[in-house]
């Protein structure tokens, strides 16, 4: 009985972890076309200017991905419901898409501060998971770090936002280095993975 038990659990937790570094990946690529999309449509804008129509729909798809992402993270982990930093993180991804709706509609200065809000919000609770989380999947220090980092990124950003050379040259590094982020995490799961099944 006891076994079983483990084994399950082991089970589990190899399937959360195997599922995670392929969430992890997707969300690499996603985060690297998000950055040359930005960099290439964006790069000339300053803080005054009005984002382009291009940039203002990566601005607004960004956290949306972020709640896609965060579901598909729970189905992973079977958490549901009970999983309330997940709810949390997917109710603030959803409240700055709906801001940045507004802010594109403005200047680069105002969606800065809309996307160093959320930067700070949802790296906070990235941090909250990543260290209740590394009992259970382990190898959770990048995430840690990667949250910390956003958390630091977006009082940057919103305090950033109201000078005039500003622009979203910025928010491009902030996606990149998220994506470096998540390299680093998948290599440390997998890295992980292979220890246990020794």
């Amino acid at each position: 009985m006891t076994q079983t038990t483990v084994t399950s659990r082991t089970t589990t937790t190899t399937t959360t972890s195997s599922g995670l570094r392929s969430l992890y990946l997707i969300r690499v690529a996603f985060s690297l076309i998000w950055v040359a999309l930005i960099v290439t449509t964006s790069a000339s804008l300053v803080s005054t200017d009005r984002p382009t129509v291009i940039a203002a729909v990566l601005l607004v798809v960004y956290p949306l991905w972020d709640v896609i992402a965060t579901l598909l993270e729970r189905r992973m982990a079977g958490s549901g419901s009970t999983d309330r930093f997940g709810t949390t993180n997917m109710a603030v991804g959803l409240a700055t898409a709906a801001g940045m709706i507004t802010a594109v509609f403005s200047t680069i200065g105002t969606t800065l501060l809309v996307f160093g809000v959320w930067a700070l919000l949802s790296g906070a609770i990235q941090l909250v998971v990543a260290i209740r989380r590394r009992h259970t999947v382990g190898a959770q220090w990048p995430m840690i770090v990667s949250g910390g980092l956003s958390v630091l990124a977006g009082a940057s950003f919103a305090a950033m936002s109201a000078s005039a050379t500003s622009s979203l040259s910025a928010v491009a590094g902030y996606s990149a280095f998220g994506a470096f982020w998540f390299l680093v995490s998948v290599a440390a799961l997998s890295i992980r993975s292979r220890r246990e099944k020794r």
